[in-house]
């Protein structure tokens, strides 16, 4: 099956599908006709799909808030639940990324305002391209970067507003 929304690309494909018994064998459990047997591949360059849907911004900031609460380094939760929620925040962190990514280049290119997000930016995909450690430390640096992401968007939505008063007569 194949959408396409503007420039945008998304296929979705069967997996090479093994017998069911097969697969039992091998412990992987089997549901006929669940998504297990099923990819979908985007073709997304212009980032039309991610400025189409807005971003879910307070379950995350709740779950920062709550990662950032924890105090020592000692575990609180197994090391698959830290794995968990490294990869929800690395996820949401992109997605947040992306959108400040969009807002700056809308930005003058000699700007104080664009030089400062893409500082941001080239901190952030820095950050990000690490493999997230299931620790605390970790998940509690992944959280600060998604706090201060939606901060530099807030900052950045806030100049965008402001920008139109300051030009007209």
């Amino acid at each position: 099956m194949v959408r396409a929304s503007g420039a945008a690309l998304c296929v979705r494909k069967p997996f090479r599908r093994a017998s069911a018994p097969a697969a039992r064998r091998s412990g992987h459990r089997v549901r006929e006709g669940s998504c297990a047997w099923t990819s979908t591949s985007c073709y997304d360059p212009n980032g039309l799909l991610e400025q189409a849907l807005p971003l879910d911004r307070e379950p995350y900031l709740s779950l920062v808030k709550a990662v950032l609460a924890w105090s020592g380094p000692e575990p609180v939760l197994q090391p698959r639940d830290y794995e968990q929620i490294a990869l929800q925040l690395t996820g949401h962190a992109r997605a947040v990324a992306g959108d400040v990514r969009c807002r700056c280049a809308t930005l003058p290119r000699d700007s104080e305002m664009r030089a400062l997000t893409e500082v941001v930016l080239g901190e952030a995909e820095r950050r990000l391209s690490a493999r997230p450690q299931a620790t605390v430390v970790c998940v509690q640096h992944l959280a600060r970067l998604v706090r201060a992401l939606y901060e530099h968007l807030d900052h950045l939505k806030a100049a965008e507003r402001s920008a139109p008063a300051t030009t007209a007569p």
